[in-house]
């Protein structure tokens, strides 16, 4: 429901990592062919003890840099454009914090 409402910039985004729970020909096929962007699937690798999976740092470290953020650690907000709104000044606010 998300990539529906997206308007993708023309010739910017040209990958998508997604998590292993859209793993299927399905989902990576619609994106390409509505979007024009191709889907990689960043799935767990079975293994014993704690391994670094190649992208899914990423988001892990954007959820932890959310947490500290008092109003993004529990989920206040009732509206959904509420959030995404909170979810934006942070974002603003921890880059504008890596300029300095």
């Amino acid at each position: 429901m998300l990539l529906e409402e997206l308007r993708f910039p023309t010739g910017r985004l040209k990958l998508i990592w997604a998590d292993a729970g859209y793993n299927g020909p399905e989902f990576a096929f619609w994106v390409e062919k509505r979007h024009g962007v191709n889907v990689e699937i960043v799935s767990k690798i079975a293994a014993t003890g704690f391994e670094v999976l190649p992208r899914r740092w990423v988001v892990e470290r954007t959820f932890g840099w959310w947490n500290k953020w008092r109003r993004l650690s529990k989920d206040y907000e009732q509206n959904p454009k509420s959030s995404q709104a909170w979810i934006h000044i942070v974002m603003i606010g921890s880059m504008l914090n890596r300029a300095r």
